[in-house]
């Protein structure tokens, strides 16, 4: 769905010092590199001590010595662990702070390249690297380093460009996500110095903090609609304080209590005697980066283009999941949680390519409480994270594991409970979430012999088939059966042996025309066995498909022929993905030939999925391979996808949605590779270019040079140097015009699979609104989904029993309970949703699913969109759908 962010240069850099040379041990690990990487650890590199201030003491004293030999690389290093490490960053302002004692040069050197590498990313918009380089400005400044009107006046800086964005006359208030980002890093600073600022230049303090509320009253409340958790919350989101707000509010709680934060360690103050000595050094003036163009048009088509493009850049880095009640966070205050959170983001970041170091620091992080519960949070808030998480969640599940593994007696129960929980809620979790969680689930689970207390989940078939809870169960089941196999996973689920009704069948074909288990023979058995001599024999695509027009076509008809030579096929290639691949390979012609058009393709989908009506896992794949060998198009597998049959699964399995979701995710991956090789080809093109100009430049110097010929003066260089000087200069020319007709060629199939994306996402989008036309109630009856859930249906769950009155925190802090209105009870057997409505509710969680993964694709189509199918007498909860995913005001009118 898309690909992790790769490690950061720092990151990477970082790691190689994590994993010592092993034939050089001893030399590596008492180097100084080793120490600033391990300081305020408890390791041996420190003798096994935890005071902070033996381990700043015997860093700076090996760094001292170093100086004189490897000033420049310390500097760099210094620096480069700030940046991957920054939950260090005061212990490392420290040792600089010291270092300033001994060498005022050095230092001032180590500010002047942060000033560099800090301008370099406000340049070119790297959020993370400006948010930990103010970070370790705030802590140079408290170890006297940096003055602190130097750091005031950075302040000053992003804090002008912010209300400047913002300002609806002189800015582009569509990228307020830019003003906001600047002002979260201001606020996230003053944990680490708001104290000194205060202490030492009051008035500046006091001046930013006026200047942070002037910004927070002209900025526009941002709400989460389309990016919330929970569907529900899309309904509550715009009364709720945004994260900014939030922030801001306990930022005045920590001044207001005299600037203490237990979770920030202040190990400055412990040298503070000497650290007065030392020089602080000027902070050169910063710029912030230009404005974006102001909007020439206040079209709402134009400010959400705009408003995506600027929360692209710059995202919120974090949406809390307030999973427990807030009890469980011991001795935190509203602070705390923020810089925690902070704290586990950076070293998921950070050392997201060293599992090891990745869980030692999650658990070791320099606060005085505990904090597994706040961890569990923000691990699935991370994981459940939308549009997109930082990374693959495949990075989540191995640190998840590796936290179960390094706290055994306390994170496994925290995790199990955290699991608990968002069962409780599955009805109301957004639909993309819900899947994260099945597929995370189900991994988690076969890292550990899949051992889970089914029995309490049994309850779940009591429910109605299209119960939200029994269809995550179902589905957890299933994505375990293709981790493992049949017979393991029936076993992991002995203590609740009735659930064994919700695995899915075994994994074998459903071959039509086998001769095994004593089927009687008929004249398409004959011709499966001809077909499969053939192939043995070795035949060649051009013969079978002879074979099949001359002999099975005439005496058969098409869809009997279609049926017996890809389900003979298919089964040939059955034994193993690789023998798919060589039978599609080898024979894809022969589909081809069969299937030119949509509608032939449409039924060579349907065979493959009879075939394989077993297997889900199959299904996906083989009609995945199919569309990477273009035996089918896009736009059959959609048509098929919307067919009654599966329709009627839509609620119940998520089989259709797996193959919808592959069709579209590769279509997009085409175009996305089209763009970079597009992209790539122009560079390369301007290098062409200039190669040419260049060898041009030298032939035209060599041609008019004058020189001596047996003693006459003649235009021109030696005949030799002539000859290679144009070979050289033609070769350049054919080089350019090379790379211009590649450029060429894939501009055509760049506008050719634009057109083409179009037509999909229409035919997608116009399914939809067809399929929801039939089954939605009236508009005069349900204008949100509280009002759709509220529809009783013909078909209703059993009432039994009492629902569970389980509680689930809301986005700050307040404990809400979970629609139990609605019957989705944590140990009950009642789902009040009928199965019509239920299957509305799937469907439009799916298209808001989709709108949001594909936003950028949606928003370059807009226009399209909104006249053939956001029309205005399209449902207002189908509307509903796509604008949330897009993130697109209910207000504005489809025809701006």
């Amino acid at each position: 769905m898309q690909s992790p962010k790769p490690c950061s240069a720092t990151s990477t850099s970082l790691h190689s010092h994590f994993v010592p040379d092993e034939n050089n041990w001893e030399e590596t690990m008492s180097s100084w590199r080793t120490l600033l990487l391990r300081i305020g650890n408890k390791c041996p590199e420190y003798g096994g001590s935890a005071d902070v201030k033996e381990h700043i003491d015997t860093c700076y004293g090996v760094v001292r010595r170093e100086l004189e030999h490897s000033a420049g690389d310390i500097s760099s290093f210094l620096i480069e662990c700030a940046e991957g490490l920054p939950h260090k960053i005061p212990l490392l302002g420290t040792v600089i702070g010291l270092l300033n004692l001994e060498n005022e040069d050095f230092v001032k050197g180590v500010v002047e390249t942060t000033q560099t590498r800090f301008q370099e990313a406000l340049d070119s918009g790297n959020c993370d690297r400006i948010r930990v380089l103010m970070r370790f400005l705030t802590a140079l400044m408290c170890s006297k380093v940096l003055q602190p009107a130097s750091l005031v006046v950075a302040f000053e800086t992003l804090l002008s460009s912010a209300a400047t964005t913002v300002d609806e006359e002189k800015g582009n208030p569509s990228w307020q996500a830019r003003g906001d980002f600047f002002v979260t890093c201001i606020l996230s600073c003053l944990p680490w110095g708001g104290s000194e600022l205060a202490e030492q230049v009051p008035e500046e303090m006091e001046r930013v903090m006026v200047g942070v509320e002037a910004y927070l009253s002209i900025r526009t409340h941002n709400t989460d609609i389309g990016l919330s958790f929970f569907e529900d919350d899309d309904d509550l989101s715009a009364g709720e304080k945004d994260f900014l707000e939030d922030l801001w509010d306990r930022i005045k709680f920590l001044s207001s209590n005299g600037w203490k934060a237990d979770s920030v360690p202040r190990p400055h103050l412990a040298f503070e005697a000497q650290l007065v000595g030392g020089k602080a050094h000027e902070f050169g003036p910063i710029n912030a980066p230009e404005q974006p163009e102001p909007l020439s048009q206040l079209s709402g088509i134009t400010y959400g283009r705009e408003k995506h493009n600027a929360e692209l850049k710059y995202p919120q880095r974090i949406r809390r999941l307030n999973i427990f009640p807030t009890g469980k966070s011991e001795d935190m205050q509203p602070i705390d949680r923020f810089i925690v959170e902070e704290y586990l983001l950076d070293v998921l970041l950070f050392l997201n390519g060293c599992r090891k170091e990745c869980a030692s620091n999650m658990v070791g992080l320099p606060v005085p409480f505990r904090y597994e519960y706040l961890m569990a949070e923000t691990l699935f808030a991370q994981l459940l994270l939308l549009p997109q998480p930082p990374f693959r969640p495949l990075y989540y599940t191995l640190v998840i594991m590796d936290l179960c593994k390094a706290l055994p007696g306390a994170f496994p129960a925290v995790v199990a409970g955290a699991v608990r929980a968002l069962f409780e809620k599955i009805a109301d979790l957004d639909m993309e979430c819900r899947n994260r969680l099945i597929l995370w689930f189900s991994h988690h689970l076969s890292n550990f012999q899949f051992i889970w207390p089914w029995e309490e989940w049994a309850y779940v078939l009591d429910l109605p088939k299209w119960a939200p809870q029994r269809v995550f169960v179902q589905e957890v089941l299933e994505r375990e059966v293709r981790l493992s196999y049949w017979e393991k996973v029936k076993q992991s689920i002995e203590n609740a042996p009735a659930l064994e009704e919700l695995l899915p069948p075994k994994g074998s074909p459903n071959f039509k025309y086998s001769v095994e288990d004593g089927r009687e023979k008929t004249e398409y058995h004959a011709i499966s066995a001809e077909l499969s001599n053939k192939v043995k024999g070795r035949a060649t695509a051009r013969e079978v498909i002879a074979w099949i027009e001359e002999t099975v076509l005439p005496a058969h008809g098409f869809e009997s022929t279609l049926s017996v030579i890809v389900q003979t096929l298919l089964d040939i290639g059955s034994k193993s993905f690789t023998h798919l691949i060589t039978v599609l390979e080898r024979y894809g012609q022969v589909i081809t030939r069969l299937c030119p058009d949509l509608e032939k393709q449409i039924l060579l989908i349907a065979e493959v999925s009879s075939y394989w009506e077993n297997s889900t896992q199959m299904t996906a794949l083989a009609i995945d391979r199919m569309m990477g060998y273009r035996l089918l198009s896009n736009l059959a597998i959609i048509k098929w996808v919307f067919s009654p049959p599966n329709i009627e699964q839509f609620h119940i399995s998520d089989r259709p949605w797996e193959i919808l979701g592959n069709a579209i995710s590769k279509t997009y991956n085409r175009m996305s590779d089209l763009r970079k090789e597009v992209l790539s080809l122009k560079k390369n093109v301007l290098v062409a270019e200039e190669a040419a100009a260049r060898a041009k430049a030298e032939l035209d110097a060599s041609e008019s040079k004058l020189t001596l010929m047996n003693g006459e003066p003649v235009m021109g260089d030696s005949p030799v140097k002539m000859k290679r000087l144009k070979s050289h200069a033609d070769k350049a020319k054919e080089e350019e015009e090379s790379v211009r007709d590649s450029l060429d060629t894939k501009e055509a199939l760049l506008a050719r699979a634009t057109v083409e994306n179009e037509e999909l996402f229409l035919a997608l989008y116009k399914n939809f609104s067809s399929v929801l036309k039939e089954r939605l109630p009236d508009a005069s009856k349900a204008q949100t989904l509280r009002d759709l859930k509220s529809t009783q249906g013909d078909e209703m769950a059993v009432d039994t029993d009492q629902p569970s009155t389980m509680e689930v925190d809301d986005e700050n802090g307040g404990a809400k309970k979970s629609s139990q209105s609605n019957g989705e009870g944590g140990s009950s057997n009642i789902y009040n949703i009928g199965e019509k409505e239920q299957w509305c509710l799937s469907t439009l969680g799916y298209i808001k699913s989709f709108s949001r993964q594909y936003a950028s694709e949606l928003w370059s189509h807009i226009e399209k969109l909104d006249a053939e199918v956001l029309t205005h007498d399209v449902h207002p909860l189908f509307r509903r759908a796509v604008y949330s995913g897009l993130r697109r005001p209910m207000n504005e009118l489809s025809s701006e």
